[in-house]
């Protein structure tokens, strides 16, 4: 006879662990307990060691499908004498790691009750189980028990307490718990936030929707505007409404059979859109939709997801499967409403009517969005149904670290011994009111997880709202370069320490030098970096304003490249081309970039894809659309310069610019010129790493930075250089633009804090 103590530690609570242990300790005979302890579970059994054997090896191999089990420890203990096995009251006190689980989509058990006319919960919008149903947005506090979640203010019902006790059941310890009788309700309001009498709030919402208005429907992380996305006429109202002139809607399509009917679908996408986290997946148009135009402008893809709690079930089933707008509930890109009354305020003057209910959300989280590349995902927006899932680090944080991302498409991340716990999306930090979010739920992370930062690491712009709140922590800080972070971040979802060659293409980011990086070779590993190579510099003429205008990066490179476009002159007025050439004389207002982001603005102005942009990227976007069905047609030339030994080579794009233009003076279509212009950037890729892996002996090459969300180039990419016998490597579980940052700042922070544990205020190297 024997009795061990077991520690777990991972995702081990709210995901029916304890019921799992004891229903595994009954069947062996075994005695003794079961209890949360902070962020982990407790386990004391008592019987023969063979049983207890038996026991340790089943509790591994067969834990419940939503536990991820991060640690597994066992002692010896004095025997009580124990004759039975129980759950205990969790432990309140203890400091021990915590895992938070994310919201889940409903599961097939409660899906089925749902429209079962016997069942008591028949309809309720509120069911769920231990295996579904919101997490972190009603969590308070840990451990994670009804008291500290936001249904803490609803009375369990005599029927919902016993199936709440009873271990053998579904619901045992599922602490959003709730029925028709003693649970949430909801409430149907119209456009001045009166209450409106509704027998069934959801039939009524549904029919409103039907008749062209547009509603403001309480999720699970906040607010979504609603609209029925084959009325032309009620989808440009609510773009208008919304301020949001051509940036893609969100559908969402009753069963996956209906999206198969619009959308061309793999069995990985498929996967992607029925899963537990349940994100919008992006995917291709097919010939034949009923679906408004409006939706997703000149867009070859559609944003979609599938239902993913009780209350989008009952609505798909209300309007017979009608496809839906269900977009996020703010204007253009504030965040999303979260209170009933603050849905009101930001939502007043675009929605009819609201369709709301009593269950608090005490964490706003907008809905993830992903894409495949190459067969595999590739996450754009990290959030509901992700968050906050650590990642694994290749290395152990020495100290407690907080990182705070950078500025657009924010996110932080804590870490802790080998985890990374990347927060939910929290929008881009230059509004105010995301600020405030990321402000507020950096304080709620630090309570659900009990983690007190002992060092703060941001980004090396020092502009960025994120790095003046670092700077105001008063704790000792580490700024780490961008597009080291970039790096770093893929390296650290793969379990890479380095050296590798870093491709890290994007947007924008702070150079070490003070210009505007965004086309680099770099060569590094967590603890530093060496810039071994990167697009020729050219004029960015506004600053930001580039960004919003890409014709203004044409000018840049056809006046870097000394080279004269006619049919781009065209387009654009005298007055505008002389000013901007002013600028990049001049250079006020220009600063220097070797963005890649920004040379696709300036091939998609020169093919006259896109002059203006109303969102981030949709230049490229379009050019990477014309490009995606065509072959292989040619690439354009480049040159590969090295100024000096100790100098990184420069990838020069005048020859690029100066084809482009002959193709225009030869009126070769824009799809031929996109598609040209993607093998170009293919071939510059694989002619660095080559000229790199001379230089250096390495073959291990990482891909970040938000150019790597196009799937044409991507896909692309991989195939070249795992053809010429790199191994490459590339984001699944992060995205690679911005979001990611702060993973790589934290593994940039752990290795500079193991080897230099006493520093305080430090910079990562880069040279």
């Amino acid at each position: 006879m024997q009795r061990r103590a077991i520690s777990v530690s991972g995702m081990v609570q709210g995901v029916g662990f304890r019921p799992f242990v004891f229903g595994l300790a009954s069947r062996l005979g075994l005695a003794g307990f079961v209890r949360n302890e902070g962020g982990g579970v407790l386990i004391e059994v008592e019987g023969m060691s063979r049983d207890l054997d038996a026991f340790c090896e089943k509790l591994v191999a067969n834990a419940p499908p939503l536990a991820r089990l991060e640690g597994v420890s066992s002692r010896l203990v004095s025997l009580r004498g124990s004759n039975r096995f129980e759950i205990h009251e969790s432990e309140v006190h203890s400091m021990a790691d915590v895992f938070i689980s994310p919201d889940l989509a409903t599961c097939d058990d409660c899906r089925k009750e749902l429209f079962t006319p016997s069942d008591r919960r028949y309809r309720y919008p509120f069911i769920n189980c231990t295996n579904c149903g919101p997490r972190l947005t009603i969590v308070l506090g840990v451990p994670y028990d009804r008291p500290q979640t936001t249904m803490n203010s609803f009375a369990m019902c005599g029927a919902c307490r016993a199936e709440y006790e009873d271990p053998r059941d579904r619901r045992f310890h599922a602490q959003p718990i709730a029925c028709p009788n003693c649970g949430p309700q909801l409430q149907l309001h119209d456009e001045r936030a009166e209450p409106i009498e509704a027998s069934d709030p959801v039939t009524s919402f549904a029919q409103a929707i039907l008749q062209g208005r547009i509603g403001a429907l309480k999720g699970i992380g906040g607010f979504h505007l609603v609209c029925d996305a084959t009325n032309r006429a009620a989808v440009e109202r609510l773009r208008l409404r919304k301020g949001r002139e051509e940036k893609p809607f969100t559908i969402m399509l009753r069963v996956l059979s209906a999206v198969a009917s619009i959308c061309e679908m793999t069995g990985v996408e498929g996967a992607l859109l029925g899963s537990r986290a349940a994100p919008i997946v992006l995917l291709r148009r097919g010939p034949e939709t009923s679906v408004a135009d409006a939706v997703a402008p000149g867009n070859q893809h559609f944003g979609v997801m599938l239902p993913y709690t009780p209350l989008h079930h009952l609505l798909m089933e209300a309007v017979a499967g009608v496809p839906l707008v269900m977009t996020s509930g703010n204007r253009a890109d504030e965040p999303i409403a979260r209170d009933n009354e603050e849905a009101v305020e930001q939502l007043r003057g675009i929605a009819d009517l609201f369709l709301t209910h009593n269950r608090p959300i005490y964490v706003r989280c907008d809905d993830s969005v992903t894409r495949v590349i190459a067969g595999e995902e590739a996450p754009i927006r990290r959030s509901r149904g992700y968050a906050p899932l650590p990642i694994r680090l290749p290395l152990k944080c020495p100290r407690r670290i907080l990182a705070v991302g950078g500025q657009l498409k924010g996110t932080f991340a804590l870490g802790r011994d080998q985890q990374a716990f990347l927060s939910h999306h929290l929008g881009d930090l230059d509004h105010h009111q995301a600020y405030l979010a990321f402000q507020r739920d950096i304080g709620l992370y630090q309570k659900l997880f009990h983690f007190e930062p002992e060092y703060v690491v941001h980004d090396l712009h020092p502009d960025y709202a994120s790095t003046g709140f670092a700077q105001q922590t008063g704790l000792p800080l580490i700024a780490v370069q961008h597009h080291h972070a970039h790096m770093a971040s893929c390296m650290a979802e793969n379990g890479l320490t380095g050296p590798a060659i870093g491709v890290t293409f994007d947007g924008l980011g702070y150079g070490a030098d003070g210009a505007v990086w965004g086309g680099e070779f770099l060569v590094g590993d967590f603890a530093g970096f060496r810039r071994v190579g990167h697009l020729r510099y050219v004029g960015m003429p506004g600053g930001d304003q580039a960004t919003r205008q890409p014709w203004r990066m044409a000018a840049a490179h056809l006046r870097d490249a000394q080279v004269t476009c006619p049919v781009f002159e065209s387009r654009v007025s005298r007055v505008d081309r002389r000013v901007v050439n002013q600028m990049l004389e001049r250079g006020f207002n220009t600063p220097l970039t070797s963005s890649v982001g920004r040379l696709f603005d300036a091939v998609a102005a020169l093919t006259g894809v896109r002059d203006r942009v109303s969102f981030e990227g949709q230049a490229a976007m379009e050019l990477e659309w014309l490009a995606t069905d065509l072959p292989p047609a040619g690439s354009y030339p480049f040159g590969l310069e090295s100024p000096g030994s100790s100098e990184p080579f420069q990838i020069d794009t005048r020859p690029t610019i100066g084809a482009v233009v002959l193709d225009l003076a030869n009126k070769i279509t824009a799809e031929v010129m996109a598609r040209r212009f993607h093998s170009t950037v293919v071939e510059l890729i694989r002619a660095a790493c080559a000229r790199v892996r001379q230089q250096t002996g390495l073959s291990s090459v990482v891909l970040s930075g938000g150019v790597f969300l196009n799937a044409l180039l991507t896909g692309e990419v991989l195939a070249r250089l795992t053809a010429d016998d790199f191994t490459v490597y590339r984001h699944r579980l992060v995205p690679p633009n911005d979001a990611g940052l702060s993973l790589g700042q934290v593994a940039i922070a752990a290795e500079h804090l193991r080897t230099q544990p006493t520093a305080a205020t430090t910079t990562s190297s880069c040279v």
